[in-house]
């Protein structure tokens, strides 16, 4: 089980949900790089600083935003901050993407030929992480003789998993192909999820592999209170209709009627209020939200989060989107379908 720091909570709540979470039995934590409201580097460091075994990745750092020798050498660092697990595993996980709409073109990033230039970004940082000196000529990375130049301490490879979010198919296929795993996206149905695998099986097996080698970790929204249900189904419709009206990649992948979206985007455009979210929310159906997220009570929640593993996720990402994430951790302490 993980959890998905995104900008919802105050930075100093979410270490100590971070704490809270790896003494109940959970692995990971995957921090967002979340529009431009929150740095992913700035919050792993912190959250590896204040955890000794939970596993932390970026979910998911914009590959347009940052040369990949500068993000190799970023991840050495947090390499080196957080260790190994007791395991023996990189603490410190690699979780690339390639940015959306309207975000990327309005701070001027080129975000053409996504498959192209993550491709050459996986290649070149998976080379860098074996710290031998690599040259690389691509389209968008060029290298020229570059090394990890670790001058003291341990000088040996960085064995970091690299993960992509993919959403749309001929991404997760490269990912399949290319990658240790994929951060699957949110607001989407299992029957999406039960598609995206058998797209990451088909890159995989052009890769040499099969699916079994590919880790299929998935952000999952969960919106639960035992207390109020129906505030917690009413906070998840918030979020439907933030992504409804920013993000087009997750509302193609949500399915939802286009009709819906058209007058979901009236309200919610880019950017927009939490006030614009829930304005927004009235229009979204029940059985939409529950299509696409666990929300209501504990039961509710485990029985959907359930649902989405044995369409092939294998580690639910939670995000809890509640003011108090902690009845989400306690719902899930050591939990077992």
């Amino acid at each position: 089980m993980a959890l998905y720091f995104q900008d919802k909570h105050p930075i100093g709540y979410e270490l100590e949900r971070a704490k809270y979470a790896e003494a109940s039995g959970f692995s990971e934590i995957w921090q967002a790089d979340t529009r431009l409201a929150r740095d992913c580097v700035v919050l792993m460091s912190a959250l590896l600083a204040e955890t000794t075994t939970l596993r932390i990745g970026s979910g998911v750092l914009p590959i347009y935003t940052r040369n990949p020798a500068v993000i190799a050498a970023t991840w050495s660092t947090m390499w080196e901050l957080g260790g190994l697990t007791p395991q023996g595993e990189s603490r410190v996980m690699l979780g690339l993407g390639a940015w959306w709409e309207p975000i990327a073109s309005r701070v001027g990033a080129d975000r053409r030929k996504p498959l192209t230039a993550m491709r050459e970004n996986v290649e070149a940082i998976r080379e860098l992480f074996t710290m031998q000196e690599v040259s690389y000529e691509g389209e968008f990375v060029n290298l020229d003789r570059v090394r990890l130049d670790v001058a003291y301490g341990d000088a040996g490879p960085r064995d970091i998993p690299i993960y992509v979010g993919a959403t749309g198919p001929r991404m997760l296929e490269l990912t399949g192909e290319i990658c240790d795993g994929a951060v699957l996206n949110y607001v989407v149905s299992t029957d999406y999820i039960r598609d995206a695998v058998t797209r990451v099986a088909t890159g995989a097996e052009r890769g040499g592999r099969t699916i079994d080698d590919v880790d299929l970790p998935e952000l999952l929204v969960c919106s639960l209170s035992d207390d109020d249900p129906e505030e917690a189904i009413m906070t998840g419709k918030s979020l439907v209709a933030y992504y409804l009206g920013t993000e087009p990649h997750i509302v193609e992948a949500s399915g939802a009627d286009p009709e819906l979206v058209e007058r979901v985007q009236e309200i919610v455009g880019w950017p927009a209020t939490e006030a614009d979210y829930r304005r927004a929310a009235h229009l979204i159906p029940d059985d939409l939200v529950r299509n696409l997220m666990a929300v209501g009570t504990t039961d509710q929640c485990r029985n959907k989060v359930a649902e989405y593993v044995e369409a092939g996720v294998t580690c639910p990402i939670l995000y809890p989107i509640m003011d108090d994430m902690k009845p989400v951790i306690d719902a899930f302490a050591h939990w077992e379908i």
